[in-house]
């Protein structure tokens, strides 16, 4: 297993040998621990109030160049070519069709380069491969390209409270656009950050405050020192290392592969196999959980992640947040568990997909995260089936829950089995998302003899849904009043939960806002 082959440098072959892992996981950890070393010294050394925004953007644009090019070797000429071409595609096309076009090139060339990867070179392996930055590359490329659309062509009335935060009123340099593409702190494993928030973050804007008062209407700009992210850097690192720990003692010894065993499924009771199902998949997050709270981490030692200060004034380090583990672990609801796994991800499908859609945006934003995923088959059943566990959770919500609001002993029980659910609903969903090929996944399905899904089908058949109510310049206040009481009424199980989708859009809201009075 360590002898893997790879694109990358060789140079850490015997610590591969020795660890007896892939070379390319061993790059791949390396040049993140060099990342997180890089991003203290570029706070440390290279601040913004002592060195120039031209010289940040290159030291942070050739470091990600370095660590592209010791891990993936050639192909890391693919993050170049495509941002390179992407940023052709936005000064030829003009400001009001470049959208469209950057985002059909840019998800085209992820896929042709996914295709290439998964069907010629190295079907169903998990190692650091280049289609992995590629990812967070196109989401960027894309995302950049609308904000260029709405801030240079729309008009400010048509956008959105959201849209309008994030809008970019001018063309990037292309020193900017490819510091955005490539920096070092998230060229491996991102996670996806809006260009306003890096620019600012490289001016050194980040910290410097506005604060409104309760009622909303009065405004206090509030300067203060750079805060330091020292203890939510430490922290979050030692969620990697228990994260690191429990993925190479315990997933191990719960393949989730082992659900579609012959000997386990014929002798196996029900109980078992729903223990099992929930535990396996259970046992197959924390590489996740490392991943992301690493890469958060690293932009945090870098200065990057600062959102601001809560009502105590205590600095909150969680602008670029992906996940959130407690909420994840006691989500009760789909939704709940989709607005805190991969949260940026979701942020960019609905910033690009669910807000723009014109007709059934819950089926078009599932299908375009399933491209996004790669070409896996397993990708797609995963996703079909999420659209039907969403629409059917959505429905029994919307039926059953106002029965069960009070008293709080039947609202305690009621949380209680929809964490059973929706537990359940979720490893199920995900199987072959883990099992990628199409047999393995039907293996276990026709195991399950489609029970879910048929149940899925029968509450769409038979319960009323409600329309989502949807209009140009509504729809988001729409999904944020909803947002603001599902977060308050279903969290009995876990404190402190908060979608990061609502507070940047209500952040946006805030600074538009703002913004009018100071027209006024």
């Amino acid at each position: 297993m360590a002898t893997t082959s790879t694109t990358g440098s060789t140079l850490l072959q015997p610590l591969s040998n020795a660890v007896q892992l892939p070379i390319d996981q061993v790059n791949f950890v390396v040049c993140q621990l060099f990342a997180l070393l890089a991003a203290i010294w570029f706070r440390t050394y290279l601040r913004s109030s002592k060195t120039s925004s031209f010289i940040r953007h290159v030291v942070a644009t050739l470091l990600g160049l370095y660590l592209a090019l010791f891990c993936f070797g050639w192909y890391a000429l693919h993050f170049l070519v495509q941002s390179g071409v992407s940023y052709c595609i936005m000064i030829i096309i003009g400001v009001e069709n470049m959208h469209k076009y950057c985002f059909v090139f840019a998800l085209g060339y992820l896929t042709v380069c996914q295709i290439t990867r998964v069907y010629i070179f190295d079907y169903g392996q998990y190692s650091a491969d280049f289609s992995g930055p590629m990812m967070i590359i196109t989401q960027k490329i894309t995302s950049l390209a609308y904000e260029i659309h709405d801030g240079m062509f729309r008009k400010d009335e048509d956008l959105t409270p959201s849209q309008r935060g994030l809008a970019v009123r001018r063309m990037p340099s292309l020193l900017e656009y490819l510091s955005y593409n490539c920096n070092f702190m998230g060229i491996l494993a991102g996670p996806l950050c809006s260009y306003k928030d890096y620019i600012t973050f490289i001016e050194g804007r980040s910290h410097h405050m506005i604060q409104s008062s309760e009622n909303g209407k009065e405004e206090i700009q509030c300067e203060r020192t750079e805060p330091s992210p020292n203890i939510a850097v430490i922290q979050k690192l030692l969620v990697c290392g228990l994260s690191l720990l429990f993925h190479l003692t315990i997933s191990n010894t719960l393949p989730v592969e082992y659900n579609i065993d012959e000997h386990f499924q014929a002798t196996a009771s029900w109980p078992t196999k729903v223990t099992y199902l929930y535990v396996s998949l259970l046992a197959a997050r924390p590489k996740y959980y490392f991943a992301w709270t690493l890469a958060d981490a690293i932009n945090n030692a870098a200065g990057f992640g600062f959102r601001g200060y809560d009502k105590n004034g205590a600095a909150r380090w969680d602008l670029i947040s992906n996940l959130r583990i407690q909420q994840i672990e006691m989500s009760t609801s789909f939704k709940m568990f989709l607005d805190n796994w991969n949260i940026q991800t979701a942020l960019w499908l609905k910033r690009v997909c669910y807000q723009r859609a014109t007709f059934s945006p819950t089926i078009q934003t599932f299908i375009l995260s399933a491209i996004w995923h790669g070409v896996y088959p397993g990708y797609y059943l995963t996703f079909l089936t999420g659209v039907l566990m969403t629409l059917a959770a959505r429905a029994m919500r919307n039926n059953f829950r106002h029965y069960f609001i009070k008293p709080p002993q039947l609202k305690l029980f009621y949380d209680v089995g929809t964490w059973i659910v929706t537990q359940i609903a979720i490893s199920y969903t995900v199987v072959p998302f883990v099992l990628l090929s199409v047999k393995p996944s039907f293996m276990f399905y026709s195991s399950w003899y489609y029970c879910l899904h048929i149940v899925g089908l029968l509450v769409l058949l038979f319960l009323p849904v409600k329309k989502t109510q949807r209009g140009k310049k509504t729809h988001e206040n729409v999904q944020l009043s909803q947002s603001k009481k599902f977060d308050g009424k279903e969290n009995s199980l876990g404190q402190n939960n908060f979608s990061t989708t609502n507070n940047v859009c209500n952040q946006n809201q805030e600074v538009a806002s703002r913004h009018s009075s100071l027209k006024q």
